[in-house]
């Protein structure tokens, strides 16, 4: 066959995404999370697009360059819109009963936390309620927070458990977070969290600790339900030295290390994140300047928790900045969870734009490559690259700016996920516009 001969002889793929007025792939250097100026390479194609066979990226390019290549069975022309890697969520509380809403409205009119508590408020509620519910209910509140997530852009998310705090109820957590894993579009990497010492452990916290250690971890890692170990490190939860402990014991059962790191004070968990190895320390709100130094030493990735700072901590954020500039890689995520109900990554890139100092750039790599980083799914997820899981979002906007710019809206118009269309607003749009016809 003649070279002319073979270009007339398109191969055919699933899905066929074109005309994108920018195609946001991050491709590149991506063997490491992005720190520095890494942050800004956004790799735009202007006119882009990618073909998709069997849930795989197979070319990415101009779209004149990929239509005389590849046709497909469903061509997707997004004129004039953006597509970007589908979002990465690396810290959710995904799965618990019960919420926190009249606790919210006590904060705004200035209640203070302990009076909270003394009405039996606070994680302990939330606890009882999960303690309370069954692996149905759970699965059922949790699918519901996942398809808001899959809606607003969210292909992949970290899953903690944490809000049972016995051996039987975190690894419930755990087993509903496996079964969402087999029934919801949203892949999650699951987490077992020591979260709080419970109150029937209130007066022997080092009790809660061994139990953590010699039962809980041992039957998780047993089970084969979680992939990493995270640890609450903060006043009021489990202090440095527990906390390295619980870590360490997480490891030597094969659970890599996460760590809630300095929420409320400066205890050193950064720190602790570099010295364990840890693949993240989140929040890392009153970190020190050599915490943050140590973890871009070790290459682990600070989660920043805008939502968190927004809706908790009295809007003290993270200086995302500054950790630019002692070249700490950053991810961004939701925090979702019964304090902070948030379930859209858009939102987060806001926050981090307006709050962090974080140029749009820098928090797009934030919420994709350098969160796939934070969970370990960087070689599969975060970029739009060849061989990688077509996880891909239309953004019903011209360029990528326009995510910290026109907030509090959806700006997601498709989801394609594992080279699957699972969201398409602007197909729903035309079948309403139907029916108003019809009903005419």
């Amino acid at each position: 066959m003649t070279k002319q001969a073979r270009t007339r002889t398109r191969e055919m793929t699933d899905i066929l995404i074109v005309n994108a007025n920018e195609l946001v792939t991050l491709a590149g250097n991506n063997q490491k999370p992005r720190v520095g100026k890494q942050m800004l390479e956004l790799g735009i194609i202007r006119n882009g697009a990618v073909a998709v066979k069997d849930g795989r990226i197979v070319a990415v390019g101009k779209t004149p360059e990929i239509t005389k290549l590849y046709k497909a069975k469903n061509t997707v022309n997004v004129g004039g819109k953006t597509v970007l890697p589908g979002f990465v969520d690396p810290h959710t509380h995904l799965v618990f009963a019960g919420s926190r809403e009249d606790e919210f409205q006590m904060r705004i009119e200035g209640t203070s936390h302990q009076e909270i508590l003394d009405r039996g408020g606070g994680i302990q509620r939330i606890v009882r309620e999960t303690r309370r519910a069954s692996v149905e209910k759970l699965v059922d509140s949790s699918t519901e927070r996942l398809n808001t997530m899959l809606e607003h852009g969210t292909t992949t998310a970290e899953a903690k458990s944490g809000y049972g705090l016995t051996t039987k109820d975190e690894l419930k957590i755990l087993e509903v977070i496996q079964r969402l894993n087999q029934l919801h579009p949203v892949d999650l990497v699951p987490t077992f969290l020591a979260n709080a010492i419970p109150p029937e452990f209130s007066n022997n916290p080092e009790d809660f600790v061994r139990l953590t250690i010699n039962e809980m971890i041992p039957r998780v890692a047993e089970k084969g339900h979680a992939e990493f170990c995270d640890v609450f490190c903060d006043r009021g939860a489990f202090n440095l030295d527990q906390s390295r402990r619980i870590l360490v014991a997480g490891k030597n059962s094969g659970l890599k290390p996460k760590l809630h790191a300095d929420e409320t004070s400066a205890l050193g968990g950064a720190e602790l994140a570099a010295s364990v190895g840890a693949v993240s320390g989140d929040q890392v709100l009153f970190s020190s300047d050599e915490g943050l130094k140590a973890m871009a030493e070790k290459g682990v990735v600070a989660t920043l928790l805008p939502a968190s700072a927004f809706n908790i901590t009295n809007n003290r954020f993270a200086d995302g900045r500054s950790m630019i500039n002692l070249g700490v890689p950053l991810a961004l995520a939701t925090d979702l969870n019964p304090n902070c109900y948030v379930e859209n990554q858009q939102l987060i890139i806001a926050l981090a734009c307006h709050f962090m100092k974080l140029t749009v750039a820098e928090a797009i790599t934030a919420a994709t490559i350098n969160a796939a980083h934070a969970v370990n799914r960087a070689g599969e997820l975060g970029s739009i690259e060849l061989g990688k899981k077509a996880d891909i979002i239309v953004l019903d906007a011209p360029n990528h700016k326009f995510l910290g710019y026109r907030f509090g809206v959806n700006l997601v118009d498709k989801v394609v996920k594992n080279g699957r269309l699972v969201v398409d607003k602007e197909a729903a749009r035309t079948e309403f516009r139907l029916l108003e016809e019809q009903e005419m």
